[in-house]
């Protein structure tokens, strides 16, 4: 009995459709990108002199490398940073503030525009702390700039509206407001409560 030959597959396509494949999946596919803490570094600025910071000016946070957190050396718990830091930013010792509402203590910073919040940390602290502080201290800047937010914008006619909301509807292209008037408010805030904080290790 003679073997009978199988038929033989045409491979010829073969590639076609691997490339096809091939350049499917390259189109359709999303890379994930890892977004970091968006921070601004300040300009350089050429000073003839130096600039003299008074210490009561300073709320000096370290946080060290077993995650234990120093405030003003004295221990803190995380939640009650950002209570401390809203009461040091919102001082108003200098009484030059009009819309401060602290509790005008000379010994703490004179004013929003002075007050500056030193956070050090070691080598060793991990990073999940040191990020939780660092939300904390942006959270008390949030909340004043949010309670200035509420007061301006119902001058302004954004009623009800706080310091955070106003920053994203002005990102949002679906607003229908005064959108060069909102970003006067957000400037005049930005102003106001200014973000002064400073990183070292």
């Amino acid at each position: 009995m003679a073997k009978r030959s199988a038929p033989e597959v045409n491979a010829g396509s073969m590639a076609d459709i691997a490339f096809l494949l091939l350049i499917f999946f390259l189109v359709t596919t999303t890379i994930e990108k890892d977004s970091g803490i968006n921070r601004k570094l300040p300009p350089i600025e050429e000073l003839e002199e130096d600039v003299v910071i008074k210490q009561k000016n300073i709320f000096t946070v370290l946080l060290n490398g077993k995650d234990q957190l120093l405030v003003e050396d004295e221990l803190m718990e995380l939640k009650d940073l950002r209570t401390a830091a809203v009461e040091f930013l919102d001082n108003n010792g200098d009484k030059s503030c009009t819309y401060c509402k602290g509790l005008k203590d000379p010994a703490s910073s004179d004013n929003p525009d002075k007050a500056i919040i030193l956070l050090k940390n070691e080598r060793e602290t991990s990073y999940a702390a040191y990020i939780s502080v660092q939300n904390e201290l942006v959270a008390a800047y949030n909340v004043l700039r949010n309670r200035r937010g509420y007061e301006l914008g119902s001058k302004e006619g954004f009623k009800d509206m706080s310091f955070v909301e106003m920053q994203m509807n002005y990102k949002d292209a679906r607003f229908v407001g005064n959108k060069v008037k909102l970003k006067a408010v957000i400037d005049q805030i930005k102003l106001e409560f200014p973000q002064k904080l400073s990183e070292a290790q």
